[in-house]
């Protein structure tokens, strides 16, 4: 299967296949999204968005015919239940079934839900936690039909969330990082931005903020009379024009840093609040030159560009150079691939 991510610039979509113990990536490829195809969290032009996931695909090299996608975050309700640890598997779904309308605002008809047993409560040994999950139908429904039109079966519907999570496990092996140790995930996206905090491979923190890339896009378009694509040199690594970095660039890492610290707060004054060792960005927004080390500096942290690619094995027709530009947009492609080979 290959992972399909959808944003609101571009689709994604990568294929990883088995290297040993380890992975290898077989096939890439980004395809940029009209304006409006996809905002808010909803696929709003099925036509399109499935017309660029089919073009993402060709390109790519991939011949699979099975993809694994995501419902944004912001748009799944997701929940620690408790229940007794001496039921059956069968028992336990039918009681989620009768949980789960405490938790979900939407008639159960409208609504799509799955669970998983996470384990023994650290707590009570005679209960067991359980993660419930559930989106309104039509989140999935548009992504199956986009899936379609691209000449795919969508065999799995992840969480965005969860999709992350599941990508910083090669991170977090790569870098013998311990299960107990708190991680945080920014991914900077084109108008929205997402905080997601992790700890022994599970989300315990996500939050969408309202900031991400465009702005730095349009600002350069506005003060140099640049087209969208001209505007975007810095993706490139080309020269930029004169002033620029003092101008356009400093101004918006500036801006970046706030939000950032805005985020931040939101999190610690969560329930879940602990420290985080490592702030790792990720999307778009990004790849900007400096952001790290302005991050680390401005808020006392340390934080890195996010890669779960780093050291994988790449096949014979991946092109490492257009690769690498784009590393810190894969998290999210990263970890719905994953489900593919597993």
């Amino acid at each position: 299967m290959i992972g399909v991510d959808i944003g609101t610039s571009s689709v994604k979509v990568l294929q990883l296949g088995r290297a040993g113990s380890s992975y290898r990536v077989e096939h890439f490829a980004v395809e940029p999204l009209p304006e409006g195809a996809y905002a808010e969290h909803s696929i709003n032009k099925v036509d399109d968005v499935g017309a660029a996931i089919r073009n993402a695909v060709k390109r790519s090299g991939s011949k699979a015919k099975h993809c694994v996608m995501a419902v944004s975050g912001s748009a799944v309700i997701s929940k620690i239940i408790h229940l007794p640890g001496d039921l059956a598997e069968d028992e336990i779904e039918g009681q989620i079934e009768i949980e789960a309308g405490q938790y979900i605002p939407y008639p159960r008809d409208e609504v799509s839900l799955d669970f998983e047993v996470i384990g023994q409560s650290a707590r009570n040994a005679d209960v067991v936690e359980v993660l419930l999950a559930a989106s309104k139908t039509e989140n999935v429904e548009t992504r199956q039909a986009v899936a379609d039109m691209a000449g795919l079966t969508a065999r799995v519907v992840d969480v965005e969330a969860f999709a992350i999570a599941n990508a910083f496990e090669l991170v977090r092996k790569r870098d013998g990082i311990d299960d107990s140790t708190v991680i945080a995930v920014l991914d900077i996206g084109d108008v929205r931005s997402s905080l997601n905090v992790l700890r022994g491979g599970r989300s315990i923190y996500y939050r969408d903020h309202p900031f991400g890339g465009r702005e730095l896009r349009e600002e350069t378009m506005r003060r140099y009379g640049l087209d969208e694509e001209q505007a975007q040199f810095w993706k490139r690594d080309e020269e930029p024009p004169a002033g620029f970095d003092d101008e356009v660039l400093e101004p918006y890492r500036q801006n970046i840093i706030q939000q950032i610290g805005r985020a931040l707060q939101f999190f610690s004054s969560s329930r879940d609040y602990a420290s985080i060792s490592t702030l790792y960005l990720a999307g778009g927004g990004a790849a900007i030159s400096g952001l790290p080390e302005t991050v680390s500096g401005e808020l006392g942290m340390n934080a890195e560009l996010a890669d779960p690619l780093k050291n994988l094995k790449l096949a014979p027709r991946i092109s490492a150079s257009a690769l690498e530009s784009i590393r810190p947009s894969l998290v999210t492609a990263t970890g719905l691939a994953l489900r593919g080979v597993e």
